[in-house]
């Protein structure tokens, strides 16, 4: 059996709260235009930043996923991490793809990311799906666009979204999380939560 399976940092829900009212904003940016919402917004409950996303993954891969996460993670303590800008994402791609906040880069989070990746190198030496040679920047999908409703609104009528935010928060822990798609979307499940050191 497959599970479909990524390590994240959840967040504490004040800052979930301000993030969604950032998405109650921008979609009422486009529809007061007159404009359908070209946005398939992320739910409240499913904020994260993923640190590392592994896929399709056999169950009886999971425990060693469980003992490889904890043996990193208890190396490291805990931290915070600071949001500071809501914008169309990826940077410079027309048309975006989606809409996120991105967060400062920080030492604690760079080194907790590169480890994880490490140590869950996929049999077959290929790194995992997040990251790679770059350097990690952390960010939050807020919303996915819609790209054909997107296309309909002329670029001189798309709301400019770019806009300062300051959401300061502990990481304290890192999650093993499972994704189930679903027609009402994905619904995630903590599988294991492990503590950062405090």
């Amino acid at each position: 059996m497959f599970h479909r399976i990524f390590l994240a940092i959840n967040l504490p829900d004040k800052v979930k709260v301000g993030l969604v009212k950032h998405q109650e904003k921008i979609s009422e940016m486009f529809t007061s235009s007159g404009f359908r919402d070209p946005v398939r917004w992320t739910k409240k409950e499913n904020l994260h930043i993923t640190l590392v996303f592994l896929g399709q993954t056999r169950d009886v891969m999971i425990p060693e996923i469980c003992e490889e996460t904890e043996k990193v993670v208890s190396d490291n303590h805990a931290f915070f991490v600071g949001l500071r800008e809501i914008c169309y994402a990826p940077p410079r791609k027309m048309p975006p793809r989606m809409v996120w906040a991105s967060g400062e880069k920080s030492e604690e989070l760079a080194l907790l990311q590169a480890g994880l990746e490490k140590a869950l190198m996929n049999p077959s030496g290929r790194e995992a799906k997040m990251g790679g040679k770059r350097a990690y920047s952390p960010h939050i999908t807020l919303g996915r666009i819609r790209t054909w409703d997107f296309k309909k609104i002329a670029p001189e009528e798309r709301p400019q979204i770019r806009e300062d935010i300051v959401l300061d928060f502990p990481v304290e822990s890192v999650e093993i999380m499972e994704s189930n798609l679903k027609r009402t979307g994905a619904e995630y499940t903590v599988m294991e939560s492990i503590p950062l050191i405090k």
